[in-house]
């Protein structure tokens, strides 16, 4: 990464010139000391400047993008990466061609890369953030289609009076389903199995 250069009587001087150019407080960069420079003689003679180099640490953001840009390469893909922070989480849209390969299998495939994407946002630091990743606004679609989902079995429940036993789903996907039911006065639900095979049970009240 590229970094900026600074020049004063001193390493401090020097350091402070660079951080005014780079408009960013110490704690944003790294320091690396390229000359401590010297007073020479009679503070005259000799005298050589201070020169430091800073570089901007890797923000969440620019850890996330790397890490999509390399994961997309080794499939093949080649990604826009599009990141909207919002206090602590990150949401992530991923941009470009034959993206239903991201996707997989009823979002398997887009869920997997979002667990790798927050644990390699942890290790890199930055464990208070959270990463949402999304393509093609898949999220959206595969949330409207539970709701309808959910709300059609629960008129089968109703109907019934028996149980229905979705077929195992994510954390994330579950909690849509117990979310749009819960203020059903005539059904209730609840998780059933263990992970990764657990899955939501609508029954009659």
């Amino acid at each position: 990464m590229e970094g900026t250069k600074g020049v004063g009587k001193t390493v401090e001087d020097a350091i402070a010139a660079a951080l005014k150019i780079m408009d960013v407080t110490k704690e944003d960069v790294d320091i690396k000391i390229i000359d401590h420079g010297s007073k020479g003689f009679m503070g005259i003679i000799g005298s050589k400047p201070a020169r430091v180099l800073l570089t901007r640490k890797a923000g969440p953001e620019d850890v996330v993008e790397g890490f999509l840009r390399e994961v997309a390469a080794a499939m093949g893909l080649s990604v826009q990466v599009e990141i909207n922070r919002k206090e602590k989480h990150l949401y992530v849209s991923l941009v470009g061609d034959n993206m239903g390969i991201l996707i997989g299998k009823r979002g398997q495939t887009l869920d997997s890369l979002q667990y790798l994407t927050n644990l390699v946002v942890n290790r890199c630091g930055v464990p208070e953030f959270s990463v949402v990743l999304d393509t093609e606004n898949y999220r959206k679609r595969r949330r409207d289609t539970l709701e309808s989902l959910a709300i059609s079995l629960a008129k089968k429940v109703k109907s019934t009076r028996k149980n229905v036993v979705l077929e195992p789903m994510s954390r994330y996907e579950r909690h849509i389903i117990h979310m749009v039911l819960q203020r059903d006065a005539m059904v209730r639900t609840y998780s059933d199995g263990n992970e990764p095979y657990r899955n939501v049970v609508i029954a009659p009240k």
